[in-house]
């Protein structure tokens, strides 16, 4: 469990460069989408999430442990639970909110479960 809070950083970083690059994976679950395709402005807001979530996921994998990855480990919380507000009241398919806001806050809860290594 040593490397819980750096295999989250990873797979973090690594969903964000993802969706970064087709941000069709984060706006069709989250019903975003229109068929196939994702409108400009939907894009432009997943890359800036994408960006967002990879430089926290890096610094979750890069961070010295002790208080800096405390630290971004706050970090990933926060901007998931942030998450979980903003999409699961804005949503416009209201069908989609609750298992987008379970995922957010799931995702919340890991990280903050896996701070109890960040000293080790």
């Amino acid at each position: 469990m040593r490397y819980l809070p750096r295999v989250l950083g990873v797979l973090t970083a690594t969903y964000s460069v993802a969706i970064a690059v087709r941000p069709v994976l984060l706006a069709r679950p989250c019903g975003l989408t229109r068929g196939a395709n994702v409108d400009p402005g939907v894009r432009v807001l997943v890359g800036g999430i994408g960006a967002r979530d990879a430089a926290i996921g890096t610094a979750m994998v890069l961070a010295p442990r002790g208080p800096a990855l405390r630290v971004a480990l706050a970090a990933r919380v926060a901007a998931d639970a942030a998450d979980a507000l903003v999409f699961g009241t804005q949503l416009p398919a209201r069908d989609r909110r609750p298992k987008v806001v379970a995922f957010a806050l799931s995702w919340a809860a890991l990280c903050a479960l896996s701070a109890r290594w960040a000293d080790r």
